[in-house]
């Protein structure tokens, strides 16, 4: 996962997500000896936390010399050049000390000293925004004339032509020296929000323990209510839904008030730097045209149908009268495997063949050294991230592997992440490797794409056909539709604050149970939503990443769209996106997928994902259909 954080008002932004191992937590049932390590090797960065301290001591040491180039940017190109990298190399060692200890503390959320040592690296952020805060207002009072003869005269500057580009079009925004410095003494403190959500959600809440209906206890984690919300009991999902939601409902004051908290940081920032909504904001550092957020916004709602004849199709396959909240997990058409890890690489393997040799001979490289830290263990952070931001290192992948088809899934989407970082990395300087949020979603959904279509095609009988086709309904569902109810939401609580209102607990719960409902057509008689649930915003962490989630929705159609074209075009469809992976942050995001051919303010885009979903269900409801006129003993013969 990729955000472009407050260091904005520093020189770049950097990748991140929500980071010395702890003890490994036994390998899940269905595992094997033969896989390879599954814990991340940190010594690849800092091979002991000594050596991490002499390098904290020395990088807050340059940090502090930084601000020699204060009122000098504009001597010379020479200077100018020398100025940034040192600004450059500074950053750069500064992400690989954050990397560590953000790894380190995400394996084990209880243990003081991560937390400690990740406050430190959190701290030397902040203290390097602030340093280098002069540098944006100074090269706007340079200006772009000025700036466009030093280029010219000198290549020392040409790993900072976008950087420089940026600038000058963020030039409106950005305030003066005094007023930069300011805010970026402010990075640490605006994380506290988020941070007491983590903390909060991850390792202190007390979590309720439920008995199943087959006598089995389960203690009701993050990652265990993701396991059991989806088992087939109607009854056991039931409790899992009742009893998880009610943790959340009984905390959901104090988690109003860090959402809020954090809405209120985006709201004055944006208000501070002159923009005229958090939105505008949110999109400005990339150039994104706020016609995007508004275009995936008014399309889906312009056929929700299509959500509900999924949850339809869904309620006639698992043969229920009514489709609650707690219906939308479970596999319709279930398919009792389990994958070992060593399977799982084996089957990604395959599935990113269309790729070419060269991507498909790195992923093989990568995927067998210790980069990744693969199953849950106690205080280990829930979910899956990479972390790419250690350049001259390699991607950091979090999982929490289940042995489950979703857990390959998260695999496949994961190692897109890392490919992405691994392609930046290697074809552009440290300077425009790191890309944006509105891309950074495409590589990893073009791997699950691939991955769901191998499967499909590789399917030895209907019943297995269509378990892959309602898996990738499923993630339609999830990363299309539910993202945009999520941008819908977020946009609606940051117009609330910005009109002078408050979010309490229950007022959240109001706004997001209202889209819930319309989303999944509860008036309509679609499907039930419960008051009970209407508190899972408080489940997603996205919303402390000010406008992250909508582009997950955006980026999962730019991938159907160039994914198509691979499977159907060749090699120059093929190249075309890699060239978007290989681009990183070189250019603004928006450019980067016009010059593919993808222009993410049109329907059209957003109207390619429906017609997909459309058709799957097409073909579900024909074999669906078949088998109910064809005996089973003879629905697959040859």
């Amino acid at each position: 996962m990729k955000y472009c954080s407050a260091l904005l008002v520093a020189l770049f932004c950097f990748s991140s997500a929500q980071g010395e191992t702890a003890p490994a937590a036994p390998a899940p049932a269905g595992s094997t000896t033969l896989e390879s390590s599954t814990e991340w090797n940190l010594n690849d960065l800092y091979p002991d936390t000594a050596s991490w301290d002499s390098a904290r001591n020395d990088i807050a040491a340059r940090i502090t010399t930084l601000r020699d180039c204060k009122g000098k940017l504009g001597t010379s190109a020479e200077v100018l050049a020398q100025c940034l990298n040192d600004i450059n190399d500074a950053y750069k060692e500064l992400l690989r000390l954050y990397v560590y200890a953000y790894l380190a503390r995400d394996t084990d959320l209880g243990n003081s000293e991560y937390l400690e040592r990740s406050s430190l690296a959190q701290m030397l952020l902040s203290q390097m925004g602030e340093a280098t805060s002069f540098v944006s207002p100074e090269l706007i009072a340079i200006g772009e004339k000025k700036l466009s003869g030093f280029m010219a005269q000198t290549d020392q500057l040409k790993d900072y032509d976008y950087f420089i580009k940026k600038t000058l079009h963020l030039a409106p925004y950005t305030l003066n020296d005094a007023e930069e410095r300011i805010l970026a003494a402010t990075f640490d403190t605006m994380q506290t929000p988020s941070s007491i959500y983590n903390v909060l959600t991850n390792a202190e809440m007390p979590m309720p323990t439920v008995t199943l209906s087959d006598g089995t206890d389960v203690l009701l984690t993050t990652s265990a209510y993701g396991q059991y919300r989806a088992v087939d009991n109607r009854e056991d999902r039931k409790l899992v839904f009742d009893q998880f939601w009610e943790t959340y409902q009984n905390y959901r004051q104090t988690l109003g008030l860090t959402l809020e908290g954090q809405v209120k940081n985006d709201v004055l920032m944006a208000r501070l730097r002159g923009y005229d909504s958090a939105l505008q904001h949110a999109q400005a550092g990339d150039n994104i045209p706020q016609a995007v957020y508004h275009a995936l916004v008014d399309t889906v709602n312009e056929h929700l149908d299509s959500l509900h004849r999924l949850v339809s199709l869904r309620q006639r396959v698992l043969g229920i009268k009514e489709s609650h909240y707690y219906d939308i997990y479970p596999a319709v058409v279930p398919l009792d495997r389990t994958y070992t890890l060593a399977e799982t690489k084996q089957i990604v393997t395959a599935a990113l063949q269309p790729l070419g040799p060269d991507y498909v001979d790195t992923f093989t490289a990568a995927v067998n050294q210790e980069w990744m830290h693969v199953y849950p263990s106690p205080g280990k952070l829930s979910g899956a991230y990479v972390m790419g931001a250690a350049y001259d290192v390699h991607p950091y992948m979090l999982l929490n592997f289940d042995n489950s088809l979703e857990a390959v899934s998260t695999f496949a989407h994961e190692w897109g992440h890392a490919m992405h970082s691994l392609l930046a990395n290697r074809n552009q300087p440290f300077s425009k490797s790191d890309y944006s949020t509105f891309t950074a979603e495409i590589a990893s959904t073009a791997n699950e794409v691939l991955l769901l279509d191998y499967l499909r095609k590789n399917a030895q009988t209907d019943q297995e056909r269509l378990h892959y086709l309602f898996q990738e309904l499923s993630q339609l569902r999830g990363t299309f539709f539910r993202q945009v109810q999520f941008a819908e939401f977020e946009l609606a609580i940051h117009e609330h604050v910005e009109k002078g209102g408050a979010l309490s607990g229950d007022k959240l719960n109001s706004i997001y149970g209202d889209l819930l409902k319309r989303y999944f057509g509860h008036d309509l008689g679609v499907m039930v939503i419960d008051d009970a649930y209407t508190v899972e915003w408080a489940y997603v962490p996205h919303f402390y990443r000010n406008f992250y989630v909508y582009q997950y929705a955006t980026s999962i159609s730019a991938a159907y769209y160039l994914m198509d074209r691979v499977l159907n075009d060749g090699e120059e469809a093929q190249q075309q996106y890699l060239d978007i992976l290989r681009a990183g942050g070189s250019d603004y995001p928006y450019e980067i997928l016009r010059r593919a051919g993808v222009d993410m303010a049109s329907p059209d885009v957003y109207l390619a994902v429906i017609h997909r979903m459309n058709r799957l269900m097409d073909e579900a409801e024909r074999i669906l259909d078949q088998q109910q006129t064809v005996p089973a003993e003879t629905a697959n013969a040859p």
